[in-house]
């Protein structure tokens, strides 16, 4: 089944509400014809405001602007726009077949029988559920149902796709082998689709790229090991992964210039100095105390499987974590050396609350 590849850009797009608040901040983005994008954030920072205006589920600011391809839909009802939506519960309608489920949405549109079936069929083979037609949604598991749902929100031929947090009622085991079945099959479908979700997880499986929004902004845009390895902004820094504030002894543009950071000073945890730095958990190296090594008390030992984490007391520092491999002895009680490759560090150049 072949399906449009449609460029999507959003430029200078803001919401107002009538009440004065401000749901999105002026806004650009750009999808690519057939890239999976997701919008990630915590809750209020504007990624379902910017999901619904692009769907036409809100009417944006004066100055606004929404395309697809060439069509500027930023004043255009969502029936007129196409684009398929894929809901957090799926919103399948219970006392109707798989097939039917599927076809709906052509069958209100006035479809052909047969070319309602012909399509239905195809996204049945598509989306590998073979022999489920005849079941209703109860009789399927979470994963048969998303691909009912997929199935449905792109048999009229979409030219975007829009998933809202689709896997967000699911428990913690299921929805981390959904994701990756959902990875797959938008693959398939080679559909633009823009998916939101505030699971840092699931956005980094998924999407192709990822615009991380904090406070009714995006604030970077990129892939996941860029966005996690190279932050530009602070808040990226933190909300994708773990990361530890530090102070160095020296002047953080002096302290690039050396191999490791040993020795580490007060850090006021409120303080918003650009002169911080910040450092991943897996960065900070630990082993034992040698005479070039800073030295830490450790206060806690958790195992997490794939790995463990260390809370390190350090003289005049707040705690530091760091991660190791799960075989390493450290044990709680003991004094252990670490020390941090400069490299690793990452410059807070705004304040984190920005």
């Amino acid at each position: 089944m072949e399906l449009e590849r449609t460029r999507v850009d959003v430029v200078q797009c803001a919401k107002t509400y009538a009440d004065g608040t401000r749901g999105l901040q002026p806004t650009d983005l750009t999808v690519e014809p057939g890239e999976v994008m997701a919008l990630l954030g915590p809750s209020g920072c504007g990624k379902t405001t910017l999901l619904r205006l692009i769907a036409g589920l809100e009417a944006p600011d004066a100055g606004s602007r929404i395309a697809f391809g060439n069509t500027d839909v930023t004043h255009m009802p969502i029936e007129q726009r196409g684009v398929g939506m894929v809901f957090q519960h799926y919103a399948l309608f219970p006392q109707m077949t798989v097939e039917s489920n599927i076809g709906y949405g052509l069958k209100i549109r006035g479809v052909a029988e047969s070319e309602r079936r012909r399509t239905v069929g195809e996204l049945v083979d598509l989306v590998r559920l073979g022999g489920l037609e005849k079941k209703r949604p109860a009789e399927l598991s979470g994963g048969q149902r998303q691909r009912v749902a997929l199935a449905r929100a792109v048999a009229a031929r979409p030219r975007v796709l829009l998933l809202d947090e689709p896997l967000t009622a699911l428990d913690a085991k299921l929805k981390e082998s959904l994701r990756d079945e959902l990875a797959d099959l938008l693959r398939r479908l080679h559909i633009t689709a823009i998916h939101v979700t505030h699971d840092q997880q699931e956005a980094l499986a998924i999407a192709d790229r990822l615009a991380v929004m904090h406070a009714g902004r995006i604030v970077q845009v990129g892939d996941g090991e860029a966005l996690y390895r190279t932050p530009s902004h602070p808040f990226v820094a933190t909300f994708l992964g773990r990361v530890n504030r530090i102070v160095p002894a020296v002047d953080p543009s002096a302290a690039r210039g050396l191999p490791h950071l040993t020795a580490l000073q007060v850090c006021d945890a409120l303080s918003a100095s650009a002169d911080a730095l910040l450092v991943r958990p897996e960065d900070v190296e630990v082993g034992p105390t040698l005479p070039d090594w800073g030295s830490a008390a450790v206060t806690r030992r958790s195992f997490l499987g794939d790995r463990v984490q260390l809370t390190l007391a350090v003289s005049g520092h707040a705690p530091l974590l760091a991660d190791v491999h799960r075989d390493h002895p450290a044990r709680e009680g003991e004094r252990v050396g670490f020390r941090i490759a400069t490299h690793r560090l990452l410059s807070v150049t705004e304040s984190l609350s920005a």
